[in-house]
């Protein structure tokens, strides 16, 4: 993932198994890539050319209750890799990605990681170090990551039949018999695809449950020799022993407290928790921990209930490059941000019934301190920008008070449904208001192409002001928006 990952702890409870011992694979399933040919594209009614351990004896894969493996792929450092894929010279050197307004470290190269430098850290803290050890420092680029995020995930499903996007950077995919009988030659094409047609690397591990992938996925990271590919079913190693080398703490679904907690219990490791008493478990960790247990059991189960739910809200808010006193910079503010809010629900097909607006001054500081909030509640649902920036603003001229410096606003849809689903009004028809909406809705269509197209902000509202007004955002490090944006695109010189 983009943010920091822990290595595999070696506390093995009481089997005493080390990490390197108990993640030794069989030559045939987990060797270097060059080993097997690369497979092709992978249908769900091909086979994939079985060259795992089960399958090299004739053996069909067991595979548990719903018919399916899962496999994790994560993309490898995600928004360092993205820096670097249009700069080959920084290739070998630590790269990191500061948070907005280039407050902290949030992502780190494996080289920066090798470094020492704290995730999370102020940028100002870790300064010195940065520039003794000539690393890369770069702005957060979000329109550089959603857009390769998007051709990672579009570039999976070439190869696999069915992708279920998790976050930025990770993706589940369900891998029915005919994959999942050599899931290693599947993992193998999903990285050679996306590094040849996308450039970005990416880890990819399989287990019978999405938590098991999810844990392979760590383990595919741990030793050059798996090629970043993690076969993690009972066909192809030994499950008591990889489970009893990984700390309890690193199991997905185990927060940092539910850790102490087990820890406290002399639940060390994710063999230990798995062999809890079920019914001890569900009444310290609730279901949410029952079902952790039994998906490091084999069995899964997380159903797609489990995984993120639609969205209730959408929010849009940044901290401003410089404080603002004024109105007319927080109405610009507000309106930017309600346009791109309004967008995102548009992208989604929702359509939003109230608008809520915050404006706040620093949290630390010694000035007068103000933080106010209000809701508006929409005439009807509406993804149309013009209507939600009118009335966001009205929102924001009923809270705002003369006399505080502002540090931040941010602007959040509420009530959101599918704008398919929603149900008109018989007066639209009376009034005229339904072809007006039809138009406007034509409108949007044509301003989202063309910003698709051009860029961000290529067309916006008069009301979001100058987009380069100094209560934008500070990225005195951002990289070009390569791909996203024409008056960006990276140049090559011919000589």
């Amino acid at each position: 993932m983009a943010h920091a990952q822990r290595g595999v702890s070696g506390i093995a409870g009481s089997a005493g198994v080390s990490t390197s011992e108990a993640l030794k694979p069989p030559a045939a399933v987990h060797g270097p890539p060059e080993s097997q040919e690369p497979c092709g594209t992978f249908g769900p009614d091909e086979t994939t050319g079985a060259t795992s351990t089960a399958a090299s004896r004739g053996e069909a894969r067991r595979l548990p209750r719903g018919g399916v493996l899962w496999a994790l792929v994560d993309c490898n450092n995600f928004y360092a890799s993205c820096e670097r894929l249009f700069r080959p010279d920084l290739k070998g050197r630590p790269v990191v990605v500061l948070s907005n307004n280039d407050g902290c470290v949030i992502a780190r190269s494996a080289e920066a990681k090798a470094l020492g430098v704290p995730m999370g850290a102020p940028e100002f803290k870790v300064r010195d170090m940065l520039r003794a050890h000539d690393v890369a420092v770069f702005s957060s680029n979000y329109a550089l990551y959603g857009d390769l995020s998007q051709r990672v995930m579009r570039t999976l499903a070439t190869v696999v039949p069915r992708v279920e996007v998790y976050s930025i950077d990770e993706a589940f995919i369900p891998l029915p018999a005919a994959l999942a009988a050599d899931p290693v030659a599947v993992g193998r094409t999903l990285r050679q695809r996306v590094a040849q047609w996308v450039g970005i690397p990416v880890s990819v591990g399989v287990g019978p449950t999405r938590t098991l992938a999810k844990l392979a996925n760590r383990l595919s990271k741990q030793d050059s020799a798996y090629g970043n590919v993690f076969d993690l079913t009972p066909e192809t190693v030994d499950m008591d022993r990889v489970l009893a080398s990984v700390d309890v703490g690193d199991v997905w679904g185990v927060g940092r407290r539910s850790a102490e907690m087990l820890r406290g219990r002399g639940i060390l490791t994710a063999r230990a928790l798995r062999d809890a008493d079920p019914l001890w478990v569900r009444q310290r960790m609730t279901v949410t921990g029952w079902r952790t247990q039994q998906e490091l059991r084999g069995m899964p189960c997380l159903t797609d209930d489990d995984l993120p739910v639609p969205r209730r809200s959408i929010r849009s808010s940044r901290s401003f490059g410089q404080m603002v006193r004024t109105l007319e910079p927080l109405r610009e503010a507000v309106a930017t941000f309600t346009a791109r809010a309004v967008a995102k629900a548009r992208a989604e097909g929702l359509v939003a019934s109230c608008i809520e607006v915050h404006i706040r001054t620093p949290r630390h500081t010694e000035r007068p301190r103000y933080d106010e909030t209000t809701t508006i509640t929409l005439p009807c649902p509406t993804a149309d920008t013009g209507l939600c920036i009118r009335h966001a603003l009205t929102g924001l001229e009923r809270i705002f008070r003369e006399g505080y410096l502002y540090a931040k606003a941010g602007v959040t849809l509420f009530g959101l449904e599918p704008a398919a689903g929603r149900q008109g009004s018989l007066l639209d028809l009376l009034d005229g208001s339904h072809e007006h909406k039809a138009r406007r809705e034509r409108l949007m269509a044509a301003l989202d192409a063309v910003n698709l197209r051009h860029g961000r902000g290529s067309i916006r509202h008069g009301a979001e002001g100058d987009p380069g007004a100094a209560w934008h955002m500070s990225q005195k490090y951002r990289s070009p928006r390569y791909t996203t944006a024409w008056e960006e695109l990276p140049e090559v010189l011919c000589r």
